[in-house]
């Protein structure tokens, strides 16, 4: 689909920037005597201004007619009921979740978390740990005795005894016998937070006290601090292992990355190679070029580290083998970190899932109590504490029989009340994840607070709505927009799918929108050599194979020849430019540092193509025939009336 066909879609809902609420409120049009008022016109017109790239769309005329086409459309799907589908609820609940994100989070907070994330950013820290396991519900005297064991570990650490042989010792970290304790280089975001504030608090060469995380508490030993090595641009040749694991394949595909490694090694070409050889699709026909990343960003660590590791503009790898393939890899650039302003959207995001995020939530819990006082009945509270008993910590805690006394308010929030027994059945459910603290009492309380804070967080969602009018705005686009999206689906896609008979007729119709070019049956033959290729063409008149052409110009140190085969339409790059498009073995053709040889089996005239070979493009295409076809027939259905005297006071609102 094209951009003005999701403008009023999910992109209305990708954009969230609060806009003005101060807009006047009048009946700019109605759609079956259903009134759709201007503000909202202008604010959906403002915020995707910058979206539109068909300035034709920017003309409010025709900007106002694909809106009230949307809008019909909308009307359309809650006339056939689709806002009831299951699907459509819970993907309508999962949005609003995460919109709610903005709106229940501590900015303040936030912001110093972000701007901490960003220091550490600038650094990796090398450093070794000894981890003593306790869980974070443990008893106070469980605790205790764990502390202690690791004060006593940090003194021996502190005097000077060897960390590595202390990891081996004492670590409960399964992994310590065989790193010593050693974590390699780590930024933000790779640990636990309290592990990752301890060791860059830290100096170089020093041990830290104790520091508890949620796995127990952790000696850390910091034994390096180096600046962050930024992005790098990168190119490579790669070719893929074989899913199926064939030794046979694989053992082609290395033998295919030395062969271009010797030819790298003879002078030729980096990008020419990659785009004749290399599998990576996405970026062969770049040059092997791939889009720019940072420490930790790709899925491969070696490829990281080996990337990183070139020093200079042009130099490329060995041969290297990662879970994909076997790549050679060129530097074409390395790119400092990036500002601030620049990488706060991401640190954000990062926040949010790491565990940093429990001192936004914490922040958030003190400000909702602020906000909704909460009024405790500590009679009814009472009762509550009494009738929780040690079973808790079996999981095989029952609600009393008699839960009349319960059903009193335990709490309120302004107008919600809270009973006793809702506190109770939640207990009730958190029993079934380990309950460590003692004595029940004290459970009790503990789990009190948590329930307080839930309800004060359950609470404050359900007024956004009414606290914040944009909120409203967004959740009531990103509605609409998931109602066109079933429709569409239902209308239009579906249709296009399955009726084969109208595709079929479009597609004949149209027939001079898919044609193919001229293309050649062929084998491909290279070389920076002209000797070579010159040997090659003489092997290929006498019939020779593409195997023993290789077998015989290509030695275990030095590649002279290399081959593609396959179906080439006219124009493509693998193609020498000047080659003649006729059946047979040409002659040797030079361009620029290469020689070729083409020996074509097949032309193919150019051509229509066929229902087959073109159906992406006339599928879309038809979508597209279907969906004007269908807005007509929405203009007729619907009865639109537009108010020009509204609409001439937003247009001159909006210039």
């Amino acid at each position: 689909m094209k951009v003005r066909h999701l403008l009023f879609g999910l992109l209305i809902a990708a954009n969230f920037t609060a806009v003005a609420q101060n807009a006047p409120k009048e009946v700019l049009f109605t759609i079956d005597n259903k009134p759709f008022y201007s503000d909202e016109f202008s604010r959906v017109y403002k915020k995707n201004l910058d979206l539109v790239k068909d300035e034709s769309q920017k003309d409010l005329n025709n900007y106002l007619d694909l809106y009230t086409i949307y809008k019909m459309k909308i009307s359309k799907a809650n006339q056939l009921g689709l806002q009831n589908g299951k699907q459509y609820q819970e993907e309508l609940k999962n949005y609003r979740s995460q919109l709610a994100k903005n709106y229940t989070t501590d900015s303040k907070v936030t912001q110093e978390l972000v701007i901490e994330g960003y220091n550490r950013l600038q650094k990796e820290v090398k450093a070794s740990h000894i981890l003593f396991l306790v869980s974070e519900d443990a008893a106070a005297a469980d605790t205790l005795k764990v502390y202690k064991r690791a004060m006593d570990v940090y003194n021996q650490a502190s005097k000077g005894k060897n960390f590595g042989d202390l990891a081996i010792q004492y670590s409960e970290d399964p992994s310590a016998k065989e790193n010593r304790g050693s974590l390699g280089y780590f930024t933000a975001f790779r640990m636990v937070y309290p592990f990752e504030s301890a060791a860059f608090n830290t100096p170089k060469g020093s041990v830290s006290k104790p520091v508890r995380s949620q796995f127990g508490y952790h000696v850390i030993k910091v034994d390096d601090v180096r600046d962050n090595r930024g992005e790098v641009s990168v190119a490579h040749i790669m070719t893929a292992k074989p899913s199926d694991g064939n030794v046979e394949l694989l053992a082609k595909a290395k033998n295919t990355i030395d062969e271009l490694y010797k030819k790298l090694q003879q002078g030729e070409d980096f990008e020419t190679l990659a785009k004749q050889f290399s599998e990576d699709k996405a970026s062969s026909s770049k040059g092997g070029l791939l889009n720019t990343f940072s420490a930790g960003q790709l899925s491969s660590e070696v490829f990281e580290d080996v990337s990183f590791g070139l020093k200079n503009e042009g130099d490329y790898s060995k041969p290297i083998e990662t879970e994909f393939g076997y790549h050679i890899v060129k530097l074409y650039k390395k790119i400092p970190m990036k500002s601030f302003e620049e990488m706060k959207p991401e640190i954000e995001n990062r926040i949010g899932k790491d565990d940093r995020s429990r001192l936004i939530v914490k922040s958030m819990n003190e400000h909702l109590r602020s906000k909704y006082p909460v009024k405790r009945n500590d009679k009814v509270y009472a009762a509550v504490k009494k009738a929780v008993t040690d079973k808790v910590y079996e999981a095989d805690y029952k609600l009393p029989e008699n839960l009349k006394p319960f059903e009193a308010t335990l709490f309120s929030i302004k107008d919600k009340n809270v009973s006793g027994v809702e506190f109770l059945n939640f207990i009730k459910g958190e029993q079934r994840r380990a309950m460590e603290i003692k004595p029940v009492g004290k459970l009790v309380d503990t789990e009190y607070e948590n329930f307080v804070n839930s309800q004060l967080a359950s609470y404050n969602d359900s007024q956004l709505e009414t606290d914040y009018p944009e909120f409203a705005a967004i959740m009531n686009e990103y509605r609409d927009g998931l109602l066109l999206f079933d429709l569409m689906e239902k209308e239009i896609w579906e249709k296009s799918k399955t009726d084969t008979i109208g595709l079929e007729n479009f597609y004949n119709t149209h027939k001079d929108n898919y044609k193919w070019a001229e293309r050649y049956d062929a084998v491909v033959y290279s070389s920076t050599s002209k000797d070579a290729i010159t040997k090659a063409r003489k092997f290929l008149k006498k019939k020779k194979t593409t195997e023993y052409i290789k077998e015989q110009l290509n030695t275990n140190e030095t590649v002279n020849i290399m081959s593609k085969t396959g179906v080439f339409e006219k124009g493509n790059d693998v193609l020498p430019k000047s080659m003649q498009p006729k059946v047979g073995i040409s002659n040797v053709l030079n361009e620029g540092n290469y020689y070729y040889v083409v020996q074509i089996h097949e032309v193919k005239p150019a051509g229509y193509k066929t229902l087959e070979e073109s159906r992406g493009r006339v599928v879309n295409d038809y979508q597209q025939f279907l969906e004007e076809k269908w807005a007509d027939e929405l203009r007729r259905e619907f009865t639109l009336k537009v108010n020009q005297d509204v609409f001439a006071k937003v247009k001159s609102e909006l210039k």
